[in-house]
């Protein structure tokens, strides 16, 4: 079992910046491939960047160039760095985790995910 905990949301205007992490809980967390989602109001989750079990990330497009993800597992930590964010880019940011380590597009394909934390972003 793995218990993920999203932080680090908050509200910032365009162009500004946020750093989201998400702690997991349980074994084997270097295993897992990781991801983040975004889910903006009645809408489904969409996939916003993944990050291997040895490293290698991928980006949606929409993101590529202005957030990077990255994870450090000796603190069982996979972060979110949001840079030049727009409007566009508010939501609940919510972590999942995957043993098959494949890049999940649907929340659905992965075994564990959290609750999220909120982002707003103003113009």
């Amino acid at each position: 079992q793995v218990r993920l905990v999203e932080t680090g949301g908050g509200q910032v205007q365009t162009g500004g910046s946020l750093r989201l992490s998400c702690a997991a809980s349980g074994a084997s967390f270097s295993s897992y491939g990781m991801s983040w989602f975004r889910q903006a109001p009645e809408k489904e989750p969409a996939f916003v960047a993944h990050i291997s079990a040895s490293d290698s990330p991928w980006y949606a497009d929409s993101v590529k160039g202005r957030f990077t993800i990255a994870r450090d597992n000796a603190k069982n930590t996979v972060y979110l760095q949001m840079n030049n964010l727009k409007p566009a880019d508010a939501g609940v940011y919510v972590c999942a985790a995957g043993r098959s380590d494949v890049v999940g597009q649907t929340l659905g394909q992965y075994d564990y995910w959290g609750q999220g934390t909120q982002v707003l972003v103003s113009s």
